[in-house]
């Protein structure tokens, strides 16, 4: 069975970004994220998810740099 929405999951394992922390961005739960992706999600939803996870990975960045 071929998983839908790959962009979405590979972004967010590339960037180390949780489905948990896409869910919070955008404003649903963790598993109402994973209902949604279980079919194609619109385009307005992928957008919506790959800015998230860009906006994650950018925090992430910075609590790296304030770490150290």
């Amino acid at each position: 069975m071929m998983k839908r929405n790959n962009d979405i999951r590979a972004a967010a394992k590339a960037n180390g970004v949780y489905l948990y922390e896409i869910a919070e961005k955008i404003g649903v739960s963790e598993p109402t994220l994973i209902r949604y992706l279980r079919k194609e999600v619109s385009g307005s939803m992928k957008a919506k998810a790959l800015e998230a996870i860009e906006e994650i990975k950018r925090e992430h960045e910075s609590e790296q740099s304030a770490e150290n």
